[in-house]
C-alpha cells in the first residue's frame, strides 16, 4: 500500500491524514524523504552553472519540504501523544537528522557558492529580504562549522549528534517520571479540596484506571492541590515528588544527562572559537553577550527577592498560628499564599473557576484577534490526531488565511507545559502556503459531561500560546527560514506576553468571564478583585523564574560545570535563593534547557520580551483604546508579519520608535512605584 505520508494529502486544507497514518509509515517515509533532500542538496552542490540568488540560496530553501512536512506531522503526534512506538522513533530519528544537517554544513562545494553570493552581495540587485535570508543562510553555515575541516570537523560533527540523542533522552525519561508517579486518595486525604481540585482528581484517576481520586505530576492537578490540601504531609509528599523529576535515580534519571549535555556544549563552542556556550548561543540574540543578560536579571533579581523575602515572613506567621513549627517549607507557601490572597482581595478560587470557562476563553482569544486584526474562526472537521483536538479555518475579509489547532487538556501521553508550534509555516516560494498553526496546553480535563474550567493563570497560558499563533497565522514572507515565530529567541516571546494584556482588560472579561451554570457575567466586584490581585504573589514567581533563568545562564557563560547539581546550588547560595522558594525548573526536570538547545543559555528570554511586551501595550493606551485599529496595523505590520527578515531590534523600533528599558517591567510586575 502507498504510505500516506509520501503521497499526495487529499485532506481538508492539506492537512496531515492522521486518520490513516500508523507509526510504522513514519520510518520509511523519513528515509524517503532524506533521500530526497539528499539529491536537491547534490543538485545545488554540483549546478554546473554559476551561483545566484535562484539557484543556491532560495533553491536551498526549498530543498527539504518533502521532509519538514514528514517531519511537521511526526513531530506534532510525537509531543502531544507519544507511545512506546514513537518514542523509539524519536531517538532513531535524532542522530540521522543531526547527520543530515552535519553533510549540509560541511558541503564545502555548497559552502563555496555561498560564499560566492555574499562576496558578491552589493552586485546582485537583492530586495532587502533576500540580503537578509543570505545572510542568514551563510551565518548559519559559519556557526554549524563551514569552516571546519578534518578532525575538527568530524569531532563537532560527533558532537551535534550526540546532543540530538541526549536531548530527546532527558525528554523521554521527564515524561516517563511525570506519567507513572501517582497518589491515590482516600476519604481521609481530602481535607481542604475544592469541588473543582476534586473532579479534577477524580478525572486524573479515571484516566489512570484507578477507582478514585488522585494526584498526578500534571501541573494542572499537582499546583491546586498544593494550594488547598490542608494535609501538611501529603502537600510534602506530593511537593517532593515534583521536584524530583528526572532526578529519581535509575534509567529515567537525568542529572548524568544534563552533565554531559553541558560539556558537549562548550567543546561544541570551543570548536567553533567562542569562549563559552553562552558566547556562542547569545551572539545572534538581542542580549548579543552573557553580561547584558545577567545585568538585567539582576536589576529584577533585587526587588523580588525583597518581596518575596517580606512576603514569607508573614507566610511563617500563619503556618506558626495553625500550630505548626519549624521554617516556612516551599511545599507550604501556596497553601498559605492562598489563604493570603483570600484574605487580602476576598477571593476564592471555587467561586472564580466557575466563569473562566475553557470554551470562553477561546472565544474571547478570537474576539480580540478579530478586534484587533479582522480574522475571523470557524470550526471545521478534519483528521486528527487524538479525540481532543479541535480544529478552526481563519479567514480574513472570506480569504483563507490559516488553519489553528488547539490540542488543550492534560493526559499521560503528552509532554509537560504548553506550547506553539507549525505543523506548516507560511511561506510564498514555490507557491503561496498557508500555515497549519497549533497550540498545545495541558488544562485539567473535566469529568464527563462537565465544561473545563481554568484558572486565571490558565487563561493567561491560553492567550500566551495564541499570541504565538498569531505571530505564526499573520507571518507574510517569501522564505520559510523567516517565516512566523522563526526570530532572535529572545524576541519570540514578545507576541505572547503582549496577547496576555488583552485578557486583563475588564472589557473583555465582562463579556466571555461567563458563569458555567447560570450563564451569568463575571460580577463587577469579583472582576475587580480578581484583576486587583493580579500581581500578588509577584515576589514569589518572579524568584522561582530569574532563579532558573540565572542557573541556566551560569551553567553556560564559562567553563561547564562537572556537577551540574552543585553548580545549581553554588549559584542558587551566591544569590541567596529564599529556602521556601524552589526553581521553577529545577536541572533534572529543565526542559527548556535540556531537550535540546533551543532556550539553552536563553532562558532570560521571556523576561527579555517582558521589557518589550509591557512597552508595546503601552502604545494602545497612549491611543486611547486597547483596540486601536492604527496602532494594530502597526503592530502586524512590523511585528507579527515580519518574522525574521529585519533585525528584531529594528523590528520594535519601527513599531514604538525606541527600545524600552526594565522600569515598565518592574512597574508592570508590581516590584516598582
Amino acid at each position: 500500500m502507498t504510505n500516506p505520508l509520501l503521497s499526495d494529502w487529499d485532506t481538508p486544507f492539506g492537512l496531515p491524514p492522521f486518520d490513516r497514518i500508523t507509526d510504522d509509515d513514519f520510518a520509511p517515509a523519513v528515509d524517503a524523504a532524506l533521500a530526497q533532500s539528499r539529491a536537491n542538496i547534490a543538485a545545488i552542490a554540483d549546478n554546473p552553472d554559476a551561483p545566484d540568488f535562484a539557484n543556491t540560496i532560495a533553491a536551498l530553501e526549498l530543498a527539504d519540504a518533502g521532509l519538514n512536512r514528514v517531519l511537521g506531522a511526526f513531530y506534532s503526534l510525537a509531543g502531544a501523544d507519544s507511545t512506546p512506538a514513537r518514542n523509539a522513533l524519536q531517538r532513531d530519528f535524532a542522530p540521522l537528522l543531526s547527520a543530515y544537517s552535519s553533510e549540509i554544513s560541511e558541503n564545502k562545494a555548497l559552502f563555496a557558492r555561498i560564499e560566492a553570493l555574499w562576496a558578491a552581495r552589493d552586485t546582485l540587485d537583492l530586495t532587502a529580504e533576500q540580503q537578509r535570508v543570505l545572510m542568514l543562510t551563510r551565518r548559519g553555515f559559519l556557526r554549524a562549522g563551514a569552516l571546519l575541516d578534518g578532525d575538527a570537523a568530524a569531532r563537532l560533527r560527533a558532537v551535534k549528534s550526540r546532543l540530538s540523542v541526549l536531548g530527546t533522552q532527558f525528554t523521554q525519561n521527564l515524561l516517563a517520571d511525570e506519567r507513572d508517579w501517582v497518589m491515590p486518595l482516600g476519604a481521609d486525604d481530602l481535607d481542604g479540596l475544592p469541588d473543582f481540585v476534586l473532579a479534577t482528581a477524580r478525572a486524573a484517576g479515571a484516566e489512570k484506571g484507578l477507582g478514585g481520586p488522585v494526584v498526578t505530576l500534571s501541573r494542572a492537578l499537582i499546583v491546586p492541590f498544593l494550594q488547598f490540601s490542608a494535609r501538611r504531609d501529603l502537600r510534602q509528599k506530593a511537593y517532593l515528588a515534583w521536584g524530583a523529576r528526572g532526578a529519581n535515580g535509575g534509567a529515567t534519571d537525568n542529572r548524568a544527562i544534563a552533565a554531559e549535555t553541558l560539556a558537549l556544549r562548550q567543546e561544541r563552542a570551543a570548536l567553533l572559537g567562542y569562549a563559552s556556550f553562552a558566547d556562542f548561543k547569545l551572539e545572534t540574540e538581542m542580549a548579543g553577550h552573557p553580561a547584558a543578560v545577567r545585568d538585567l536579571l539582576m536589576q529584577v533579581w533585587h526587588p523580588a527577592k525583597a518581596a518575596a523575602e517580606a512576603d514569607a515572613a508573614i507566610l511563617e506567621q500563619m503556618l506558626h498560628a495553625d500550630g505548626q513549627t519549624g521554617p516556612l517549607e516551599p511545599w507550604d507557601w501556596r497553601y498559605y499564599a492562598e489563604k493570603r490572597r483570600r484574605a487580602l482581595h476576598d477571593l476564592d478560587e471555587a467561586a472564580l473557576k466557575p466563569y473562566l470557562q475553557l470554551d470562553r476563553m477561546i472565544d474571547a482569544a478570537f474576539a480580540c484577534a478579530n478586534r484587533l486584526f479582522g480574522l475571523d474562526f470557524t470550526p471545521i472537521d478534519g483528521p486528527v490526531y487524538h479525540a481532543d483536538v479541535r480544529m478552526w479555518e481563519v479567514t480574513r475579509n472570506g480569504a483563507h488565511v490559516a488553519v489553528f489547532i488547539g490540542d488543550y487538556f492534560a493526559r499521560g501521553s503528552k509532554r509537560s507545559g504548553a506550547w506553539c508550534s507549525a505543523m506548516r509555516s507560511q511561506k510564498r516560494l514555490g507557491g503561496d502556503t498557508r500555515p497549519h498553526v497549533i497550540n498545545v496546553c495541558n488544562f485539567a480535563k473535566p469529568e464527563a459531561g462537565q465544561p473545563a474550567l481554568l484558572s486565571f493563570d490558565d487563561a493567561r497560558t491560553l492567550f500566551h500560546e495564541f499570541g504565538h499563533a498569531l505571530h505564526q497565522m499573520l507571518s507574510d514572507v517569501t522564505y520559510e527560514s523567516i517565516s512566523g515565530t522563526s526570530v532572535a529567541r529572545d524576541f519570540v516571546e514578545l507576541p505572547s506576553q503582549l496577547y496576555e494584556h488583552w485578557l486583563s482588560l475588564p472589557a473583555v472579561l465582562s463579556e466571555f468571564a461567563t458563569h458555567a451554570d447560570t450563564g451569568a457575567a463575571m460580577p463587577a466586584d469579583l472582576l475587580q478583585r480578581m484583576l486587583g490581585a493580579a500581581n500578588y504573589d509577584m515576589g514569589f514567581q518572579t524568584v522561582e523564574y530569574v532563579a532558573s533563568a540565572l542557573v541556566d545562564l551560569g551553567f553556560h557563560d564559562g567553563p561547564a560545570p562537572a556537577d551540574p547539581m552543585q553548580k545549581q546550588a553554588e549559584i542558587l547560595a551566591d544569590i541567596g535563593m529564599p529556602r521556601a522558594i524552589g526553581m521553577r525548573h529545577a536541572t533534572p526536570h529543565f526542559a527548556h534547557v535540556f531537550a535540546g538547545d533551543g532556550y539553552s543559555s536563553g532562558y532570560y528570554s521571556y523576561m527579555w520580551s517582558e521589557v518589550m511586551d509591557a512597552d508595546a501595550f503601552a502604545a494602545f493606551e497612549e491611543a486611547g483604546d486597547p483596540f486601536d485599529p492604527a496602532t494594530a496595523a502597526r503592530l502586524e505590520q512590523t511585528v507579527l508579519s515580519s518574522g525574521g527578515s529585519v533585525d528584531a531590534a529594528d523590528l520594535y523600533t519601527a513599531f514604538r520608535g525606541r527600545m524600552p528599558g526594565v522600569d515598565a517591567l518592574l512597574k508592570g510586575r508590581g516590584l516598582a512605584a
